[in-house]
């Protein structure tokens, strides 16, 4: 296989391509997951680029107001690219397992994390299930993460770019899953992914602009959730404070979370945070004092754990994380008996809500997550 080296390529491309050259003459196959965005169509090419036979795939999730430019876009990448393009209608199972999710999330009173349950439940699996029936091994995304090998095990690791790291939505892969992943942009910058689409000539895609929030609801969730719960579900309710004193309406409880300061639609001479979600008398408690939502600790279900013994008990520095960007605690974690995991914070964390996501790594490396099913106070 020849190579030939692009001029104009940074080094973070030149880093990526090096191990993954080696590794095509073993095996040559990638299927591509392909949003019609600019990561994974730049991803395509660096695959190519790398000796790899790219077959692109398009999964149809959701589509608001029936928009489908996202499925021509990545067509036509394919065709110049001259690779094979696969579209697979995921639309019901999306519905089924994220956005009813999503929904009677937020009627439960917690914080759902659609993007994390879609791609270690939904997204990644159905991408090695389609790899399988096509014969291909290698499965990719244009994800702004990397993989190391630690202890014999596959662990996600950061991105470089650390305004773009998706490590934190990928903490519940399987091993088999991990092993088969290609990620051709965890060495690059969202600057540098521009610039390689624009030196190629899609130019298209060099200025498409990134989506923001959940694919079925970039805008104000509110609004996604008038549109589809039955009438009557979501109603007016009070605002009390610490004391248990009404301190004015609200428009429902769903339409707010744990630590939310804006949008309230009540007003004092001082800040005011959503401290409690009462879902079963419609109540929202309100506070004045950012200490007043502070935790010590969170227990987590649903939890996955690369190298269990490696962290439940373990006295080593353990990072948890509880949203994806710039935030970081120490922490230490212990096994419960009903198999949650307690996670004991270092210092007082504030604004922690159920259903988010907890994430723990060691020097960048992803060790798993769970889910926050309740919190210590």
């Amino acid at each position: 296989m020849r190579f030939k080296v692009n001029k104009g390529w940074s080094t973070a491309v030149l880093l990526f391509l090096c191990p993954y050259v080696m590794r095509a003459k073993q095996n040559k196959r990638v299927l591509l997951g392909m949003s019609g965005g600019t990561d994974s169509s730049v991803a395509a090419i660096i695959l190519q680029d790398a000796g790899y036979e790219v077959t692109g795939i398009t999964f149809r999730f959701y589509e608001k107001d029936a928009h489908t430019e996202y499925l021509d876009d990545a067509a036509e990448l394919c065709t110049r690219l001259h690779i094979p393009h696969l579209v697979y209608d995921a639309r019901e199972i999306f519905q089924q397992r994220i956005i009813t999710y999503f929904i009677n999330e937020y009627l439960k009173g917690r914080t759902p994390v659609p993007c994390t349950l879609c791609n270690n439940l939904l997204k990644w699996p159905l991408l090695q299930q389609v790899a399988d029936e096509q014969d291909i091994y290698h499965i990719a995304t244009g994800h702004y993460v990397q993989k190391i090998l630690h202890n014999g095990r596959w662990h996600i690791s950061a991105g470089s770019d650390p305004d773009k790291d998706q490590s934190f939505f990928l903490w519940g892969l399987s091993q088999e899953t991990l092993q088969r992943m290609l990620l051709p942009m965890g060495n690059l910058t969202k600057k540098e992914v521009r610039a390689l689409a624009a030196e190629r000539g899609f130019t298209k895609m060099a200025h498409k602009r990134d989506s923001q929030g959940a694919c079925f609801c970039p805008g104000d969730y509110r609004t996604f959730l008038r549109k589809h719960t039955e009438a009557g579900k979501i109603v007016p309710g009070i605002f009390y404070n610490e004391a248990g004193i009404p301190i004015g309406t609200h428009e429902g409880y769903p339409f707010y979370t744990i630590g939310q300061r804006r949008r309230l639609g009540i007003y004092q001479n001082q800040a005011l945070f959503v401290k409690q979600i009462i879902p079963e008398t419609n109540a929202v408690i309100i506070c004045n004092r950012l200490q007043a939502l502070e935790h010590n600790g969170m227990y987590l279900s649903h939890w996955y754990l690369a190298c269990p013994d490696e962290i439940i008990g373990s006295n080593d520095e353990i990072i948890v994380k509880i949203r994806y960007r710039k935030q970081a605690n120490r922490c230490r974690v212990t096994l419960t008996a009903d198999n949650r995991l307690h996670v004991c914070l270092h210092e007082p964390l504030a604004s922690i809500a159920c259903g988010q996501a907890a994430v723990f790594y060691r020097d960048n490396i992803v060790l798993g997550g769970g889910i926050i099913d309740a919190v210590v106070e």
